[in-house]
């Protein structure tokens, strides 16, 4: 599985963007997603995550105002960015953690998007 993010940009604060992740292969489907971001100094965090099963999870941070989903004929996770704040200025990465066939999973990154929300 490759990943190839896209949709950021410059925002104003109160501004939406939405962010998508394109998955080469055949085992998208099967695939648990998640984004994560990076700020300047900080350590990557989770930021949201869909199941193969499209069980959602976010962090506190953004619930209510980012929405992930994904399109499986599409190979695509997306994710909604509502009511950006300044806080959210970061690198956004896209992972994947992929099943085997030997009941194992392993994680595949994305090679992230720039997202900055100015005041």
């Amino acid at each position: 599985v490759q990943l190839q993010a896209s949709g950021g940009g410059l925002v104003q604060a109160g501004g939406s963007l939405r962010l998508s992740c394109v998955a080469s292969g055949s085992s998208f489907r099967a695939s648990d997603m998640g984004w994560y971001r990076q700020a300047p100094g900080k350590e990557r965090e989770l930021v949201a995550t869909i199941s193969s099963g499209r069980i959602t999870t976010y962090a506190p941070s953004v619930k209510g105002r980012f929405t992930v989903s994904r399109d499986n004929a599409k190979n695509t996770v997306y994710l909604e960015m509502n009511s950006l704040k300044p806080e959210d200025t970061a690198v956004y990465y896209c992972n994947a953690n992929v099943p085997t066939a030997w009941g194992t999973t392993y994680h595949r990154w994305g090679q992230g998007t720039q997202v900055t929300v100015s005041s």
